[in-house]
């Protein structure tokens, strides 16, 4: 029996993700390694399905991989990881390796049991001797990061930037606004000026070179983090803002690397600090503090040359050649009042919307494309409501009906009771170093980590721009009713730009939770259906549209990223055109969980079909991100005939907008909403997420007692009480072992009240919450016990 146990505690450790272990403090003089070579296969990384057969070279450290091994000698490579950065782990029973190198995370398998045992083995030789490397060298950033180019390379001149204004001057010139009045002296002003702008071309090389200076920066960073993990407690803390400054961090990752305009608006550039400084050299500190100001000297360079081409473009405006009370006139006029203004530009990073270098270029192309397209009927101003408005009132006014069939006014509240706690006491490297490769939903995470929503409710947050579905279902033109559901599909992402603080509480089995909004239209209400696995679905309805869904999510730490998988299909149906539309979600993932700024990505492709029509169809690419690459948050989607010729093309930014069209003509569909003030200290939540979890008096004797507004330990962090809401989670969770066991001693299962299995065996309503509800408190409904 004792040997047995010894086999079974075995065969578990086989089973499970081990994590290999880097570079002990005092070590050093680690041996050159061995080159290793060979095939292995490698996960796609989307749609995350199916293996590559790729060729791996590593070399000091360096892995790299292509089709071949020729491929690889001619420089034809697919990857480039630097093991030395990454998190290992390794799964025996599968012959698995995991590479979480932040950017990406690398699913490597090995067939041969001799062949794995021997990456595994060189693979901790490079990854120790390159750990020493950048230990020992960290002032020397050629040859700290030999797969990356100097600021003075010569691609460098040809990034995204640049092309992206040489492709503006080329439909310009080839494509001029057929509507606009120009006399022949104003056309050449304008083509003269779009043909000579040196400022601009100067303006994106300083962007690429400041781009590049902030990737060092960025692996400067990185390397210092390896000085200071060990297996045991990784401390490293990223770099802080002074408070004089912002109350921030500032983000150094290409997502969103964030400058404040203090540190632009002066020559003096801020002293950065860093914890445990002993350990990190004083060549390092003098190899950042020169890239921050070379980042610092870029930036003065983009924003004069940036200003010298405003004043060239108002010169080139030949006001007497048309009224100036024309609609082509006050249209300019009000873009280069835009442009003017410095704040779209450069945003503070706090008390206002934090914006990348890549945004902040991207607003300034926004404006020159309405330049250049001023009369296309699109931009013209009139009447029509094609474009879904983004700006909402500050204040949500809705009416609740009572029980005496009366109602109640009520304002919404714009704020939560108290700012989120900081984290800076918990050890996450504790927490999730025995937990690599696992699904975290089944992992009880303290409530520091939390925020204060639900799982329920985050499927709520879907529907923050349901005026999309509201404007597809008055839409005669199916095509056009499909770029309304895609921009819908596309603007449920938005809200999760700024939320990687926290998690939303796992819901309990049986939890529930309404919303009714008349002011938007809808009411909405979801359940916990299952527990092992984990499902949520959700139920919505209108007089224009019906939405549901059931959700499980997957959620596994890889090391430095963790990565959220949902399954499951979301509907929506139009009644008025007997569509019915079903899509799929894209992955998510979560970066720099344990230091550093984190950041969220979404990747993959989101098909959308119609069961009850095949008219058309769409496609929409969440495309993955690269290191200082334009493409970071970009979605691109196409919306096809029967036949497969494409009839509408869709293109934005998941957390920022979404057009129809090619640019510079492209129609804006939808754009987020403004954040609301200091959203950084509230959980980076949107004005609709701060009125999910809002308990008003006369709505609470209407709500069953399973909803989540009523449960303790989510408002106790609300309203900031950690340590009894730490108190009641582990409560509230051990009631729910309790009520399993019962359960499974009488031989019962769990039943849904709101829902139920369909033919599909999917989850969807029973129809029956609103009709009980007329109930105050469900008052005839038995519920058990959940806090």
């Amino acid at each position: 029996m004792h040997h047995n146990c010894i086999f079974f505690f075995y065969l578990c450790l086989q089973d499970s993700w081990e994590i290999v272990e880097g570079l002990r403090v005092g070590v050093s003089n680690v041996l050159e390694p061995q080159k290793q070579e060979s095939y292995m296969l490698k996960r796609r990384k989307w749609p995350m399905k199916g293996w590559h057969k790729r060729y791996f070279s590593l070399d000091k450290g360096i892995l790299k991989y292509g089709k071949s091994s020729a491929d690889i000698e001619k420089g034809k490579l697919h990857g480039c990881i630097d093991v030395g950065l990454s998190v290992m782990a390794i799964k025996k029973k599968s012959k698995c390796i995991d590479l979480d190198a932040e950017e990406n995370i690398y699913h490597l398998k090995i067939k041969s049991q001799e062949l794995f045992d021997e990456w595994v083995s060189k693979l901790r030789h490079h990854r120790l001797y390159r750990q020493n490397e950048i230990a020992m060298c960290a002032n020397e950033k050629s040859f700290f990061y030999p797969m990356y180019p100097s600021p003075n390379s010569p691609g460098i001149a040809e990034g995204p930037s640049l092309r992206k204004v040489m492709s503006i001057r080329r439909q310009s010139s080839v494509h001029p606004a057929s509507g606009f009045p120009l006399s022949s002296n104003s056309q050449a002003k304008v083509a003269a000026w779009l043909q000579s702008s040196d400022d601009m071309d100067k303006c994106s090389k300083d962007l690429a070179v400041c781009e590049s200076y902030l990737q060092e920066l960025n692996h400067l960073i990185q390397s210092m983090e390896v000085l200071q993990r060990t297996y045991s407690a990784p401390s490293f803390q990223a770099l802080q803002v002074p408070s004089s400054t912002s109350s921030g961090s500032i983000r150094l990752h290409a997502s969103n690397p964030n400058l404040s305009t203090a540190t632009l608006g002066s020559d003096k550039v801020d002293t950065v600090s860093l914890d445990s400084s002993e350990i990190v050299s004083k060549k390092g500190f003098m190899f950042e503090s020169f890239l921050i100001a070379s980042v610092h000297t870029s930036m003065k360079s983009v924003l004069s040359s940036l200003t010298s081409e405003r004043e060239r473009l108002k010169q080139c405006l030949d006001h007497d050649s048309y009224p100036p009370t024309s609609p082509q006139v006050v249209s300019l006029k009000n873009t280069l009042a835009a442009v003017e203004d410095p704040h779209p530009l450069v945003h503070q990073v706090s008390n206002e919307s934090r914006t990348s270098v890549g945004e902040s270029l991207s607003e300034f192309f926004d404006a020159l494309e309405v330049l250049l397209s001023a009369s296309s009927s699109e931009n013209e101003a009139s009447d029509d409501d094609s474009y879904i408005s983004d700006i909402s009132d500050n204040i949500s006014m809705d009416r609740f009906c009572n029980e005496t069939g009366g109602s109640v006014l009520y304002t919404r509240r714009s704020c939560l009771p108290t700012p989120s706690p900081t984290n800076s006491t918990i050890s996450m490297w504790n927490i999730l170093r025995n937990n690599i490769g696992k699904d975290l939903s089944k992992v009880a995470m303290p409530v520091h980590l939390n925020e204060p929503l639900n799982a329920l409710q985050r499927l709520c947050e879907e529907l923050e721009n349901s005026e999309l579905l509201d404007r597809a279902a008055i839409t005669q033109d199916p095509f056009e009713r499909m770029i309304y559901i895609a921009t819908f599909v596309v603007s449920g992402y938005a809200s999760s730009f700024y939320r990687t603080g926290g998690k939303p509480f796992n819901p309990v089995l049986g939890e529930t939770y309404e919303c009714d909004r008349p002011d938007k239209g809808f009411r909405f209400v979801s359940e916990q259906v299952s527990h092992h696995p984990p499902i949520s679905a959700c139920h919505a309805e209108s007089k224009n549209f019906v939405f549901w869904q059931d959700v499980r999510c997957k959620n596994k730490f890889w090391g430095k990223s963790m990565e959220i998988v949902p399954v499951g299909t979301t509907h929506v149906m139009l009644p008025r055109f007997e569509d019915h539309y079903e899509w799929n979600k894209v992955t998510s993932c979560i970066h720099n969980i344990l230091s550093g700024q984190r950041w969220i990505e979404h990747y993959g492709e989101v098909s959308i079909r119609n069961s009850n029509s095949n008219i058309c169809q769409c496609k929409i690419t969440f495309i993955k991100a690269r290191y200082w690459n334009s493409s970071v948050n970009e979605v691109e989607g196409t919306i096809t005939d029967v036949k497969g010729k494409v009839v509408h093309r869709l293109f934005g930014k998941w957390h920022e907008a979404v057009y129809c069209g090619d640019p510079p003509s492209a129609t804006c569909i939808w754009r987020a909403s403004p954040m609301p003030m200091n959203y950084e200290q509230y959980y980076g939540f949107t004005k609709f997420a701060i009125e999910l979890n809002e308990l008003e008096p006369s709505l609470k004797q209407l709500l069953p007692p399973t909803d989540t507004r009523l449960r303790v330990d989510q408002r106790l962090l609300e309203e900031g009480n950690l340590e009894a809401a730490e108190e009641q989670k582990l409560r509230i969770e051990q009631l729910q072992r309790d009520r399993r066991r019962v359960l499974e001693e009488n031989h019962v299962s769990h039943q849904p009240k709101f829902f139920r299995k369909s033919m599909e065996d999917a989850w969807v309503s029973n129809n029956t919450y609103w009709e009980l509800r007329r109930d105050p408190g469900f008052s005839h409904i038995e519920f058990p016990t959940l806090w």
